[in-house]
């Protein structure tokens, strides 16, 4: 009996210390490798989510995911304004970033070589990555797929031979691909910035918060961005970074996503007090950690 509720114990020590986190995108995707190196002191679990909205939506409910990480910008591509819509909808919190180096590679079937190859399959973001890498192999059709990794899974699953995928080495080792050619992207400088999400603000939040992320629309005159700016210069925090999507119903109104970095916490409040003066719908959408890059 006192096995038995030892076991149990294990069991629910092990539950408690795994995380399950949304991701867009399947098992061995780039989304996982950054939720593995974000949470590296806890097991992670993810489950995927066909869109970036469906992710919103398994968090925002909390039922199945303990929280989620979505890619909001890359170097290559640029940043990922439908995202930047999902968070200013959502009732979401921002609690950290990663920044992971994007490698992209070419795998296959055990057994098969480049020049088996007739397609290779992958989302259309990383073949751009890498299309100058084909200009070697003009027999082999790139296609264009909804996801990295679920191009690996699909060959795994259908046995199919002369079809190829680009994806991560994480996806090469869970479908057990063979690696072709690694790091094929043309970029060696490929970054992509992924936000962390959860529901509710943890309660035992990092001491060493740095970094803000908000979002405003400004009064429409002249010199209203210019106050906003100032306010940031004036208490000499750093902007990382400014986004502007369309104000939807709004002809040529526009929402601003500012990220920050501060030099002191304490200057947040009197920051968020000013800023309110010369904006229209401020909003924190996080406060969190400035994020560490990791390799893929």
């Amino acid at each position: 009996m006192e096995l038995f509720f030892f076991a149990q114990k294990l069991k629910i020590i092990k539950v408690n210390m795994t995380k399950r986190i949304a991701i867009q995108g399947y098992p061995g995707a780039f989304h996982e490798i950054a939720s593995c190196c974000y949470y590296s002191q806890k097991a992670v679990e993810v489950v995927p989510a066909d869109t970036f909205g469906d992710l919103v939506e398994l968090v925002e409910a909390g039922t199945q995911v303990d929280g989620g990480l979505m890619a909001i910008e890359n170097t290559i591509a640029g940043s990922l304004l439908n995202n930047y819509q999902l968070l200013n909808n959502s009732s979401l919190e921002i609690t950290g970033e990663i920044f992971l180096r994007i490698r992209q590679n070419l795998m296959a079937l055990p057994g098969q070589k480049i020049s088996d190859l007739k397609e290779v399959h992958s989302h259309p973001i990383a073949i751009e990555q890498c299309r100058p890498f084909f200009k070697k192999y003009p027999q082999i059709k790139l296609v264009a797929m909804e996801d990295t990794a679920l191009s690996a899974k699909r060959i795994r699953e259908g046995e199919l031979t002369g079809i190829g995928a680009i994806a991560s080495t994480l996806a090469a080792d869970r479908y057990k691909m063979d690696l072709l050619a690694e790091g094929i992207e043309t970029n060696k400088k490929n970054f992509t910035r992924f936000l962390v999400l959860d529901k509710e603000v943890p309660t035992n939040l990092p001491a060493e918060i740095n970094k803000v992320s908000i979002c405003f629309s400004a009064p429409h005159k002249a010199g209203s961005l210019y106050a906003v700016l100032k306010v940031l210069a004036d208490y000499r925090a750093n902007m990382t970074k400014v986004q502007s999507v369309p104000m939807i119903g709004e002809a040529w109104r526009y929402i601003f996503f500012i990220d920050f970095l501060l030099e002191r916490y304490s200057d947040l409040s009197p920051i968020k007090e000013q800023l309110a003066e010369h904006t229209v719908g401020l909003k924190i959408l996080g406060k969190y950690r400035e994020g560490m890059l990791y390799d893929s």
